[in-house]
């Protein structure tokens, strides 16, 4: 009975979202919300989070990732990328966020497009409902 209880709980922290502290990224992210709404009432938005932070000297520098990842294929292991799930995370959260305090889409949103890189990040979506006329005034441009 404890096994199963112990893999239960191993495979929910395996499957949840990261952990992410909102501070970590605090001042080191710019972000925009973009909205569009249609002349039927359809209310498309993007949201981009570009990370600002000057990157440490210690990075990287292209010719060098390039140059690794050419050593690490000639040694038959596959270049995994960079982690991103904290950086994802972050941006999901922002996106959260932004529509909860601008009150955008009140019955949630489908997502239509997501890029997430190492430093920016964008997601495109539709709203569930449609735009009623405070829509209209508030966000209509």
């Amino acid at each position: 009975m404890s096994l199963i209880v112990a893999l239960s709980s191993l495979l929910s922290a395996c499957s949840s979202q990261p952990e992410i502290n909102p501070e970590e990224f605090a001042g080191q992210v710019s972000d925009s919300f973009r909205t569009d709404i249609k002349s039927n009432g359809l209310k498309l938005f993007t949201y981009r989070a570009i990370l600002t932070m000057e990157s440490p000297q210690s990075q990287a520098l292209p010719h060098e990732v390039r140059s690794n990842q050419k050593k690490r294929s000639r040694s038959n292991k596959r270049y995994q990328g960079p982690d991103l799930s904290v950086w994802t995370a972050q941006i999901e959260h922002g996106l959260q966020q932004t529509i909860k305090m601008n009150g955008y889409c009140r019955d949630g949103y489908i997502e239509l497009y997501r890029s997430i890189q190492a430093d920016r990040g964008t997601i495109r979506g539709e709203c569930n409902d449609g735009a009623d006329e405070a829509d209209l005034a508030k966000f209509d441009s």
